[in-house]
């Protein structure tokens, strides 16, 4: 297991290499970060040539890229047009990103695959239809819909749950925002969850552990489940990232001043720094949560070894 994590950790270094390149061509080849830091104002030759040096704008994109990397290593992800460290604005979007993201994915969990198994044992009734619909409706309405929508009831009709949240908000306050950032991704680990119980169901050894006389319980959680769960957890590792990233709905309808708002602020107003930053960290947090679903595997199959 040793070797296996060392050598998925140094797998890890072009794909990291390669992500932020891209992300890095992408976002400074691809506009003027000086001209955008004007806007419809014409810049001073003179000045805007000051400001591309201090940028480190007025060399070769390549070199642009190993200064960036070279500060990146030492902590420092740069300074924002309006003069605010990128740090500053990471130490106060991401922890309340990443209470969101843990609210989400606890209701993902624990929803979804309680869901999954009931309608996946029942397959073919009325239960597993309703089930199926149900979740067919969810993944088929925009989130900024479904957001408003609960926003409206639960918290302006209902005034059971915050209709805006502070960054400091405990997670009490942010299940409302999590549940609406987790509905889609739930949908479908409730529909993965159920296909992959209903597969295995008819599997050889739920039929053995059935015939042994084991309780029906220890059968479906020990047995049927953990087999069952390998596709839901390659969903649930991947979705972390996207969760993080692509919370920008969400954290506009609650006013959540996140990893989504920062990266929406800084897209519209064309802040480089801000952008490239927030998406490196977001490429660290892909591959972590890749390599521990591919250790997880080990834990729930124990017929996969890693050498």
């Amino acid at each position: 297991m040793g070797r296996y994590v060392i050598r998925r950790l140094l797998q890890m270094i072009p794909v990291f290499i390669g992500s932020t390149f891209l992300i890095f061509f992408m976002v400074y080849a691809l506009g003027d970060p000086v001209a955008a830091l004007f806007g419809d104002k014409a810049p001073d030759p003179a000045t805007a040539a000051q400001i591309r040096k201090d940028l480190y704008l007025d060399e070769p994109l390549w070199k642009q890229y190993l200064h960036y990397m070279g500060q990146v290593l030492q902590g420092n992800f740069g300074t924002a047009f309006n003069g605010q460290k990128v740090t500053e604005l990471m130490g106060t979007a991401f922890p309340v990103t990443l209470r969101l993201t843990l609210v989400a994915i606890v209701l993902e969990m624990v929803i979804g695959i309680v869901l999954g198994v009931f309608s996946g044992l029942r397959r073919g009734r009325a239960v597993d239809t309703t089930v199926l619909l149900l979740t067919l409706i969810v993944v088929s309405v925009p989130t900024f819909v479904s957001g408003y929508l609960l926003q409206y009831v639960f918290g302006v009709k209902w005034e059971t749950a915050a209709a805006s949240v502070a960054p400091e908000a405990p997670l009490g306050e942010l299940l409302l925002p999590g549940l609406v950032l987790a509905l889609v991704s739930l949908a479908y680990v409730t529909r993965l969850t159920r296909t992959s119980i209903a597969e295995n169901a008819r599997a050889d050894y739920v039929r053995t552990a059935v015939a042994k006389g084991l309780p029906r319980r220890r059968v479906i959680i020990r047995h049927l489940l953990r087999n069952s769960l390998i596709p839901v957890v390659t969903f649930i590792g991947t979705d972390i990232g996207s969760l993080m990233g692509g919370a920008i709905v969400t954290e506009r309808i609650f006013n959540i001043h996140g990893v989504g708002y920062q990266l929406y602020q800084g897209i519209l107003r064309q802040n480089s720094p801000t952008v490239v930053g927030f998406v490196t960290i977001l490429v660290i947090v892909f591959l972590l949560a890749n390599l521990l679903v591919d250790l997880l595997y080990a834990v729930l199959d124990p017929r996969i070894r890693y050498a």
